[in-house]
């Protein structure tokens, strides 16, 4: 069963490519609210079907990528039957040929497309630990609020966290931020992509 809106969520040029993944089977995919610890997940149902949910985000290309990420676990559990790492080599091959068909200009857009071509070579378990993939996804993302990326901040520059947190931007090492937070002292590391709410000086 599918969701009557998930072909609304995806670029109108991936449709006739997707169509063939998402009608199989025992099959199962829900779209849900948006979760702060994943995009999506994949898992095996106890009577015997298959469900992916995915969150509902207005972000088509970054809900495709994850789309075929949740598509390639099912394919994975459907093809190996044994036990696999769950992004193991298995996962990460079955990912890459699944996204190959994809990677063309008029599904992403081209600053999306090198990044997504670079990430698909070696795919981690989520997205957003590749930063560069994540910075050209989030251009698409859109947002009725005043805050920005972390990355977009100088240091020594404060920002507002967490309900109401304030944090001093202090130094970037290779893949995230040391902050401080002013109230304890206390430095924390920050994702680059960490959507903070700036503080004027």
């Amino acid at each position: 069963m599918i969701e009557f809106d998930l072909l609304e969520l995806i670029p109108e040029a991936s449709h006739e490519l997707v169509k063939p993944l998402i009608f199989e089977k025992d099959l199962n995919i829900k779209i849900v609210k948006v979760r702060k610890t994943k995009h999506g997940d994949f898992k095996k149902l106890r009577n015997g079907s298959n469900q992916i949910t995915l969150n509902h985000i207005n972000n088509k290309y970054r809900f495709l990528i994850t789309l075929i990420h949740e598509l390639a676990h099912f394919k994975v559990y459907k093809n190996i039957k044994k036990r696999v790492n769950p992004h193991g080599i298995e996962w990460k091959n079955t990912y890459k040929l699944m996204m190959l068909p994809f990677l063309n200009n008029k599904i992403f857009p081209n600053d999306i497309l090198s990044k997504l071509a670079t990430h698909i070579k070696n795919p981690s378990a989520s997205t957003d630990s590749d930063i560069n993939l994540v910075v050209a996804l989030n251009k698409y993302d859109y947002f009725n609020d005043n805050m920005i990326f972390l990355n977009d901040l100088s240091e020594n520059y404060l920002f507002e966290y967490d309900h109401e947190r304030i944090f001093l931007v202090q130094r970037k090492l290779r893949k995230r931020y040391i902050c401080k937070e002013l109230s304890t002292g206390k430095e924390y590391l920050f994702s680059p992509v960490a959507r903070v709410k700036p503080i004027e000086k």
